[in-house]
């Protein structure tokens, strides 16, 4: 994915691509999460970020590229959040435990943490085909972990299609989260916890 001006750019301007690039992709993934995929523009995008609209292609040759980067950022972030969290928590924690721990981590991912992600839940069904192959393994890869949480916690008497069911019930539940959380009327613990009773039948 084209990232950086030719090499006939000044060297001043060569340092900013870095930080105007990253500028750029906060910008997208505020506006994929407030506007969605199709409304997002990238003359608007280019106004919010103060250049050109033309100079978003030093950058991104396209809306198609531009999305790729921010929702596979978006999956980048919530599966490291997962990983980090489970792993804090060391070894000798239960299977219970562990899906609890990730229930916790995706919903700070999600709800407390990056736009990315966020932005990632509500416009990936909205983008082109191409965008949404280019992210099938990302997202199958942390799916992975899911699968794995849920098999655990089921154990080996599971059957293939209960343990399905449940990790889909689980992230849809985490997921839609993001239509109706409020931070002034809601606590992601709170709910993390709600449905742990329901998932884990504590």
């Amino acid at each position: 994915m084209p990232s950086a001006i030719g090499a006939s750019v000044a060297p001043d301007t060569q340092k900013r691509v870095p930080d105007s690039r990253r500028e750029i992709l906060d910008a997208a993934a505020k506006l994929f999460l407030e506007k969605g995929y199709g409304d997002t523009s990238l003359r608007e995008l280019a106004a919010r970020v103060g250049m050109k609209a033309g100079s978003l292609y030093y950058h991104f040759t396209s809306k198609e590229q531009l999305a790729i980067e921010v929702l596979r950022i978006g999956v980048d972030t919530v599966a490291q959040t997962v990983r980090a969290r489970i792993e804090e928590a060391g070894p000798v924690t239960t299977p219970a435990e562990r899906v609890s721990i990730a229930i916790h981590a995706h919903l700070e991912a999600l709800l407390l943490k990056s736009e990315y992600t966020s932005a990632h839940i509500r416009c990936f069904p909205y983008t082109p085909l191409a965008v949404q192959e280019e992210l099938r393994a990302v997202r199958r890869a942390y799916e992975d972990i899911w699968a794995r949480l849920i098999d655990d916690l089921l154990g080996p008497d599971r059957v293939e299609a209960e343990a399905r069911y449940l990790r889909l019930a689980v992230l849809g539940a985490l997921n839609w989260s993001l239509e109706w959380f409020d931070p002034k009327r809601d606590d992601a613990g709170d709910y993390a916890k709600a449905l742990e009773q329901v998932i884990l039948r504590a």
